[in-house]
């Protein structure tokens, strides 16, 4: 991920993308006719899934950067959470098609999602447009005018650094283009590394959540395989909600780090009741799951897209834009760091009881809030020196 934002900031991002869409279908379909092709060697299997990781890092950078190049910073928080339901989508459609061959021809679970990525990645290589000025649109604004910035009384330069002011991009006539941030230059821009770090354990508990809740809810509420893979898709739905809301309510706020904290606060005490009430009805379980997913998914969410694109684009960058797909990442790039542990731990600790995993998971959620403590802090001193310039 790190050197893929790394490639995405100094190539063309719809041939980047299309290319990893394109070449991720290739390797998914392959690991699925391992099946047809009657092949037992483990090594098949491993190598075809390194090399789809490496090719499906191309997404993510390339993705959020077009978004960015479209979108300021004004409403960026709710257009990128309703945008950003894709993925909850994406998983809840990856479940259903997989859960459909995967007790008759596990094969197909493989084969029909990879021509699918690669059906989208042609869709994407001839339609995709990158720039507004592309197609003839202005560019967005990402910060404060110099006159905003005035008329506020300096309240855009002391208040948090992912307020809602908005500045252009637009490059000045006969000007060279800036050249793409370097990956230390990126980790310098306020914010990055704890961004970063919080999405660790946030992506840590949502990827721990993606891979083992079917198993839990067969071994605690005894549902069947199918019914629980059907069941945990509410996991996803609760995800979309919580993806819009944190960035609708980061939107009216202006503190991006504070609505996550708050979020990532109030999710440790409901995946404590989950584990010990979820599993009590039917109802009971569709509620926990909706709502746990919300709170769980919404900060990773806005962290891994309008954070993202607000530090990609930061006043200290100077109006280069050239940095939103390393910045992207850096920031996901570390998440998934969590993403890969949070599964493997769940392996290692479950043989002791699922408390203990659940007791794992509220841990990385505290230590998530506590990584943004610094940021949050920041916010608060912004707001409480905007409303003391208004009472003066």
């Amino acid at each position: 991920m790190f050197v893929s934002g790394i490639f995405g900031e100094r190539l063309p991002l719809r041939y980047y993308l299309s290319s990893g869409m394109l070449l991720s279908g290739l390797f998914t379909a392959l690991f699925g006719l391992g099946y047809f092709w009657n092949i037992h060697v483990l090594w098949y299997f491993i190598i075809i899934q390194i090399c789809n990781g490496l090719v499906q890092t191309t997404g993510w950078p390339a993705v959020v950067a077009c978004v960015g190049n479209w979108f300021g910073k004004g409403k960026r928080g709710l257009i990128m959470g309703i945008w950003n339901s894709h993925t909850s989508v994406g998983n809840i459609l990856g479940s259903l098609i997989a859960g459909a061959w995967v007790s008759s021809a596990w094969g197909l679970s493989f084969v029909v999602p990879g021509v699918i990525i690669a059906s989208v990645g042609l869709i994407c290589f001839f339609f995709l447009v990158e720039h507004p000025e592309d197609v003839g649109c202005s560019p967005p604004l990402h910060h404060a005018d110099p006159e905003e910035k005035e008329a506020d009384g300096g309240a855009a330069e002391e208040g948090p650094p992912l307020s809602s002011s908005r500045a252009s991009l637009e490059p000045k006539e006969g000007a060279e283009e800036p050249a793409a941030i370097s990956f230390l230059g990126a980790l310098r821009i306020p914010g990055v590394v704890e961004f970063s770090l919080c999405l660790l354990f946030a992506k840590l508990v949502s990827y721990t959540f993606l891979y083992w809740l079917p198993l839990y809810i067969v071994n605690v509420a005894h549902f069947g395989a199918k019914e629980a893979g059907d069941l945990s898709t509410l996991f996803d739905v609760g995800g979309i909600l919580g993806g819009i809301i944190a960035g609708l309510v980061s939107d009216y706020t202006g503190g991006r780090a504070t609505t996550c904290c708050v979020m990532l606060v109030v999710a440790a005490p409901m995946l404590f009741l989950y584990n010990y009430i979820g599993q009590n009805g039917i109802g009971t379980s569709i509620a926990m799951l909706i709502v746990c997913g919300g709170l769980v998914n919404g900060p990773y969410a806005l962290i891994t897209t309008a954070v993202s694109a607000d530090l990609g684009t930061h006043e200290s960058l100077q109006g280069n834009a050239k940095a939103l797909s390393t910045v992207t990442a850096i920031i996901d790039g570390t998440g998934s760091v969590g993403a890969a542990l949070g599964p493997l731990l769940a392996g290692l600790i479950s043989p002791t009881g699922w408390n203990n995993v659940f007791y794992m998971l509220i841990t990385a959620d505290v230590l998530a809030c506590l990584l943004l403590s610094r940021v949050v802090l920041k916010e608060l001193r912004g707001w409480c020196g905007s409303m003391a310039r208004k009472r003066g």
